[in-house]
């Protein structure tokens, strides 16, 4: 059973996880706008609606694929344990840059 890490590891899910972030699609505007077939459009849509991150809605005879955010908040709870990771080598260059600032200085007084 495949995940919503599974989904989101490839690239082409991912630009139409972009897309459907933007507003509703139709498989054939994502396959125009995507420049990829019709069954390679399918076949990534059928992902994303298995692990939830798409549903699709459909009106007379239009299908249309909509995001569904709510399984993002699993990604986004797993990547902010690693926030502080960030916080602390943002620092450490600001404080890299400072020092590289301050050395700037002395060598314009010298």
């Amino acid at each position: 059973m495949m995940t919503t890490f599974d989904a989101l590891a490839d690239p082409m899910r991912r630009r139409i996880l972009d897309l459907l972030r933007e507003r509703p699609h139709t498989v054939g505007e994502l396959t125009d706008l995507l420049s990829i077939s019709q069954p390679g459009i399918s076949k990534h849509l059928r992902v994303l609606r298995e692990v939830g991150l798409v549903r699709v809605r459909q009106d007379a005879q239009r299908h249309w694929y909509e995001l569904q955010p709510e399984p993002l908040a699993e990604v986004y709870a797993w990547l902010e344990s690693y926030h502080h990771l960030w916080d602390e080598r943002f620092q450490y260059l600001d404080t890299y840059l400072d020092s590289l600032q301050e050395k700037e200085k002395e060598k314009k007084h010298d």
